[in-house]
């Protein structure tokens, strides 16, 4: 039996943006986006690096990766649900 298609990520750009302002997107997002869905945000906030993994932790999705890009960061979120 085949699995369905994944959803493509949905990128959220968030740079230019301070603190809580690219974590209350990704959630925004987040409440939407179905399961098994990955989410990446881009932010330049360093305050980010801090923010969006507790964001993760305390809501149990799944932070796959974080990365440089140019003067900030991308990070993959994945909704995961059990």
């Amino acid at each position: 039996m085949r699995e369905p298609p994944k959803s493509e990520p949905v990128t959220i750009d968030a740079r230019g943006h301070r603190c809580p302002v690219p974590t209350l997107k990704l959630q925004k997002q987040m409440h939407v986006t179905a399961d098994d869905t990955s989410v990446i945000l881009i932010a330049d906030d360093p305050m980010a690096q801090i923010d969006v993994p507790h964001f993760c932790n305390q809501n149990r999705y799944l932070l796959q990766s974080v990365e440089p890009c140019g003067t900030g960061w991308r990070f993959e979120v994945l909704r995961k649900r059990p």
